[in-house]
């Protein structure tokens, strides 16, 4: 049940909305359901004193606006309260009696009208649809006092959740109050007007969440924007120094033909230039490290950087599986960038699946839980790499890369989604396993050419090299993992991986068993997929298996020398041990 509670100051005109037919004539037998006497004029139904419902709606006005009349100049300028109360699809459909019951507990909670209180507001409540009703108070009392309505949207959301439950309703998540801002109604017709897919404050919000994606400094930030087509302006003290920003789209006007400006606080919480001052200082981003063993000649600067991106992924997945809230917290905006980086660099054939994604773990990336440590450099520079590369193609090498990332961050997503759900954040866990299923789509959509290619080398192998293989992972991989998902396993890909690895002068069972220790398994929706990945990042193989095996500079756990191993954690000094990159640690279980 969710409710939606606005102001304004013309109760005719509203009432005239409600028992009107509606902008798309969806409003259908507008009637009372409950009034604050229960005698209230109904210009729906009542027939007896005038047949005329206009005239009847007039007196309905007159009776609501009685006391707001009465205090004059005391009267709030915005005296119209109103609230609309809908069910959740799929829930059933209430009667009039049990939406006056709703109704008398919204304005009991929220102290328009409480039980008892015979100088209680005037209101009523208008039922033109079935799965919802409107709640309309005008803001005086019978003292002629005004109401005190602190904190009235959060009560009415909690007194809603009791409704639920009570009512054998779908119970709803509970909100924790750092959602962004939803559109209005207003916003939202203006948008189906225009003829926009989605309202100005939706396409803004992704805009600016999307310019400061790795953006390295203020005016970074603020070019980004205007290089997106979006008109900005800056609010500035006597001093001259920037203390807010308003944005707007080219061509959203209002009445009178000006600009329709929305400060970056009312688009979200965090999207206060305060905000983004501090994430630019807290995670200013670096030059990102190039992929070890990297073949700069021939791998693309966007697949050079997506192998980078997952590197970091997989820490960030790591340290949101430990219980440290100050190192955890700020991981989950810096994978919100990475995200917002992706998306907006991704091949056609991911980008709609990767930018509802971004969308989603947006509102994972805010809760009340307060980073002490809020370092998010290595993810931040990982999106600035990213955005600075450009976009990727979506085939071979490319595509490849753009693949063994996003089966990085499904894994990331998930590690999200326990996180909240362990601290009681249930719309942001919620959020979390949305984003995940957008990137379980986009990694099918990017990964089906080269698994397909993989699953043929496999398959191509000599029966003595594949029944070796083989064997390395029966050794390796307890059953249940090599089956999770109640699926049956296709080793293949990981057998052709493993024979690519052999021949780069890697050891194929001693890699095989670095990749299962870098974290957990149990979250992957194919096992077999996950380690494919890894294996082909830690062993340098070519993320598309038709562009060839290289010899890497690295080598696994048995082949690498002390040395090496000191110049490989320094070309990758972003991402600190106990990460993928430190095969002497194990990540923590789950």
């Amino acid at each position: 049940m969710v409710p939606d509670i606005g102001r304004g100051s013309r109760t005719h005109g509203l009432l005239v909305y409600l028992y009107g037919p509606g902008r798309r004539e969806e409003h259908t037998d507008a009637h009372l359901v409950g009034s604050w006497d229960g005698f209230a004029p109904d210009p729906g139904r009542d027939t007896g004193l005038d047949p005329d419902p206009k005239v009847t709606l007039a007196r309905l006005t007159a009776a609501l606006d009685l006391r707001v009349k009465q205090a004059g100049d005391r009267a709030p300028a915005k005296h119209v309260w109103h609230c609309s109360v809908r069910t959740a699809p799929g829930d059933r459909r209430l009667d009039d009696g049990e939406w006056n019951a709703v109704a008398q507990r919204i304005v009991h909670a929220t102290g328009i009208a409480q039980d008892g209180d015979p100088d209680g507001c005037r209101w009523i409540a208008v039922r033109h649809a079935e799965d919802h009703i409107h709640i309309v108070a005008t803001l005086v009392r019978g003292d002629l006092r005004n109401p005190r309505l602190n904190y009235d949207f959060n009560k009415a959301q909690a007194e809603c959740r009791r409704i639920e439950k009570e009512m054998g309703l779908r119970r709803l998540n509970a909100g924790d109050g750092t959602a962004a801002k939803n559109p209005s109604s207003a916003e939202k017709f203006k948008a189906e007007r225009t003829g926009r897919p989605e309202t100005s404050r939706e396409t803004l919000r992704e805009a600016v969440r999307r310019a400061v994606a790795g953006a390295d400094s203020e005016e970074e930030f603020f070019t980004r924007l205007r290089e997106a087509g979006v008109r900005v302006k800056l609010r500035h003290a006597p001093s001259g120094d920037a203390l807010g920003y308003n944005v707007a789209l080219p061509g959203d006007r209002n009445r009178d033909g000006d600009p329709v400006w929305y400060p970056g606080s009312k688009l979200a919480p965090d999207l206060s230039l305060p905000k983004i001052r501090l994430r630019l200082t807290d995670g200013a981003a670096e030059p990102s490290a190039p992929a070890v063993g990297a073949d700069r000649t021939n791998w693309s600067p966007p697949a050079r950087q997506r192998r980078n991106a997952t590197l970091i992924a997989e820490r960030s997945a790591t340290l949101l599986e430990r219980d440290d809230d100050g190192e955890a917290a700020p991981q989950l905006v810096g994978v919100g960038e990475l995200l917002d980086a992706v998306a907006q660099t991704s091949p056609v054939t991911t980008r709609t699946e990767l930018a509802a994604a971004a969308r989603a773990f947006e509102r994972a990336t805010r809760s009340h839980v307060r980073a002490e440590r809020a370092d998010t450099r290595a993810l931040r520079s990982a999106a600035r790499g990213i955005v600075q590369a450009g976009g990727a193609l979506g085939r071979g090498e490319d595509g490849g890369t753009t693949a063994m990332l996003v089966s990085t961050l499904v894994l990331v997503t998930l590690a999200a989604a326990r996180w909240h759900s362990a601290r009681g954040h249930a719309q942001q866990a919620h959020a979390s396993r949305q984003a995940a299923a957008h990137l379980r789509t986009a990694y099918r959509q990017a990964a089906a050419t080269p698994m397909r290619m993989l699953h043929d080398q496999g398959r191509a192998l000599p029966d003595a090299q594949r029944i070796m293989h083989e064997a390395t992972l029966r050794a390796v991989l307890p059953e249940k993992v090599v089956r999770a998902g109640g699926t049956e396993a296709r080793t293949d890909a990981l057998v052709a991986t493993l024979a690519q690895a052999e021949r780069a002068g890697h050891d194929s069972e001693a890699l095989l068993r670095q990749a299962i220790d870098m974290r957990e398994l149990d979250s992957a929706d194919d096992v077999n997929d996950v380690l494919v990945w890894r294996l082909r990042r830690i062993a340098q193989l070519p993320a598309h298996p038709g562009d060839g095996a290289r010899r890497p500079q690295a080598a696994t756990r048995q082949a690498i020398a002390p040395s090496s191993r000191t110049s490989e954690r320094n070309a990758t000094a972003a991402v600190p041990l106990g990460t993928a990159q430190d095969p002497n640690r194990r990540s923590p279980s789950r």
